[in-house]
């Protein structure tokens, strides 16, 4: 076991021993298993407090099994072979989630670092999401250190695989480390191929100091706690330091490193990354990407930022409890502190009351926002089925943007834009047929197709994004066995032929249910929203037509009967004058109600109709 210096004593650390790496991969290849015996070898962790996957700190990342949040550590290291044999190195360790959902904390986390290793499965090979953080890792030019993990597992082919990782990489199968993150084998051998083929960060210690700020959590006792990467200069406690995007100063109450728990030092140097606690409260002040520099003699220019995520995916996240609000409107700010990539603002609808409507990059992200919201601030929430942002020229040439099937232009439009995503997809060749087949169906465009070994794959289609938020990814895993992986990037607009289906309910549109969808399907949805909302909204005193409409033009219709009441109960023979007398009345009566009644929708049916997604269509 390594001995531990006592960082709390040192003034900076030499930055030619500094070594900022961060661990890529696809979902599920070992990235955070990695860390663990990272952890273990350097003694930063003891073995009484060790447990799998150490870094992944929040209950849902446990319970899944995925990275969500990208979670940096401080690790010393000392080299047993190689230039730096014997001499202490300081490594810096960001561990970054696999999913294509969490593109924007890989690319923060890679802004921090000067090297990757780019993990791959010794059983799976090269998946999507590989060749995307790859691509990312190259355009900030990383030095790349390919490594295949998992060679413990029968079903490993090192070889093979080490074949194809070189052929994209441009290195010699032989320079393709082999690791298990399991067992621990060739870990040694790795940390010290990081000590040596990493270059140390450059930076000046005795100019103006400039942080950059790639993350930040929310303490509940400390206030906002900021993750930086020290450029040039030098951060110390108890100095002033300011914002530079927002220009406001606050005074550095901690600034310290991640070990992998925090620990308070006498400053950060350049190339160090670390922590900095300013006690702000106002979870807006601490910006993802901004820079931070002292309060007098600062720096003039900021450090380049991050570009800023679009949204992909809209949804509304409304309250179940209507007091609950103010309670979701702080939870969410302090989420977006905790996940840069969150965008909301507020709306109402008729039906749901007071809500918000909230921006994601995928369905993932916005399936774990709206858990952690649930689980971290005791909310129950309704969200509204998943839409993409449409562009609508109307007849009058006035551009609409929607988010929300609510604010589609009424009357006649010239021409309606949706977004399009180029789409890779790696399948095993005997599935190209089926997934071909689906991405037609969902009105994809082939662009090309490489064969990247005799038996995988790789397919690149054009894909409407509001096609493939749904079910695509499940309907390609069923179809593929679970073979398929598959990664998407923005890819600009096209002209669709896009409606909007109103659900109406006596006549009245509930806004909740409308949706946007491609003319071809519209008569799918309305059929499958109609059939649905029968069977979960309850019977009325009369008969409550469930119609779903296009403009003016009904497409489906479902009724709701009416509850009959028994009024010849009583009548036990006699005139059939009287018991005609008894129903001609109740049937006015319900003519009646039906022409000043409103049906109230239960906000147990709202929260079946819109939380069951499409998965029962599945084939």
């Amino acid at each position: 076991m390594i001995e531990i210096p006592n960082f709390a004593e040192t003034t900076f650390t030499d930055p030619a021993r500094i070594r900022n790496f961060c661990i890529i991969a696809h979902i599920d290849h070992g990235k955070s298993t990695l860390a663990d015996r990272m952890l273990q070898l350097t003694g930063v962790v003891e073995e009484r407090l060790m447990r799998a996957q150490y870094l992944d700190r929040m209950d849902i990342e446990r319970e899944r099994g995925i990275t969500i949040k990208a979670q940096n550590v401080r690790l010393p290291w000392v080299p047993r072979s190689g230039a730096h044999e014997g001499e202490e190195i300081v490594l810096h360790m960001i561990d970054t989630p696999g999913h294509v959902d969490f593109t924007y904390e890989v690319s923060r986390a890679l802004e921090a670092c000067e090297g990757a290793i780019l993990l791959v499965d010794a059983a799976q090979g090269i998946e999507a999401q590989t060749l995307a953080n790859l691509y990312l890792a190259m355009e900030n030019d990383l030095e790349i250190i390919p490594v295949l993990n998992k060679i413990d597992l029968p079903a490993a082919d090192p070889d093979r695989f080490a074949e194809e990782i070189s052929h994209i990489v441009g290195c010699e199968p032989g320079d393709v480390l082999r690791v298990s993150g399991k067992t621990g084998a060739g870990v040694e051998e790795l940390l010290d191929k990081l000590c040596e083929t990493i270059p140390a960060p450059v930076g000046d210690p005795e100019a103006p100091p400039r942080a950059m700020i790639f993350d930040s959590v929310y303490d509940t006792y400390r206030g906002v706690v900021t993750y930086v990467r020290v450029v040039d200069g030098s951060l110390k406690p108890r100095e002033k330091v300011k914002m530079m995007s927002t220009g406001t100063t606050y005074e550095a109450l901690e600034v310290g490193i991640i070990s992998p728990e925090p620990k308070a030092t006498s400053g950060l140097g350049p190339g160090e990354v670390g922590y900095l606690i300013t006690g702000v409260k106002d979870v807006r002040q601490s910006k993802v990407g901004d820079t931070v520099t002292a309060a007098r003699n600062g720096a003039d220019e900021p450090l380049p930022g991050y570009a800023e995520p679009n949204p992909m995916v809209f949804s509304g996240l409304y309250p179940i409890d209507g007091s609950d609000y103010p309670v979701l409107r702080d939870a969410l700010d302090k989420l977006r502190l905790n996940d840069a990539s969150l965008d909301y603002e507020p709306e109402t609808s008729v039906a749901l009351g007071f809500g918000f409507r909230c921006g994601f990059l995928g369905l993932l992200h916005m399936e774990i926002t709206r858990d952690r919201l649930e689980r971290e601030f005791n909310l129950d929430l309704i969200s509204t089925a998943p839409n993409v942002v449409y562009r609508v020229i109307a007849e009058d040439g006035s551009e609409h943007q929607v988010t929300n099937p609510s604010y589609w232009p009424e009357g006649k439009n010239r021409e309606v834009y949706e977004p399009i995503v180029k789409c890779t997809i790696i399948v095993p060749s005997e599935f190209v047929g089926t997934t071909m087949e689906l991405c037609q169906s969902k009105r994809g465009e082939m662009k090309g197709m490489d064969y990247l070994s005799e038996t995988r794959v790789e397919l690149r289609y054009v894909l409407p994004m509001g096609e493939i938020i749904f079910d695509f990814f499940d309907s390609l895993k069923s179809r593929t066995k679970g073979y398929a992986s598959m990664d998407y990037e923005e890819a600009g607009e096209q002209i669709a032929d896009l409606v909007k289906v109103d659900i109406l309910l006596q006549g009245e549109a509930v806004d909740a249910f409308s949706a946007i969808v491609h003319r071809d399907h519209a008569q799918a949805y309305g059929n499958k929203m109609t059939v649905k909302l029968k069977e979960l909204i309850p019977r009325q005193q009369y008969e409550v037509p469930v119609q779903a409409a296009i403009g003016s033009k009904i497409i489906a219709r479902e009724n709701i009967r009416a509850i009959r009441k028994d009024v010849l109960s009583k009548c036990y023979g006699g005139d059939i004058s009287r018991k005609r007398k008894l129903l001609e009345k109740q049937k006015e009566g319900k003519k009646r109600m039906k022409s000043i009644g409103r049906v109230d929708v239960p906000q147990e049916a709202f929260v079946a109709a819109l939380s069951a997604d499409s998965s029962a269509d599945k084939k």
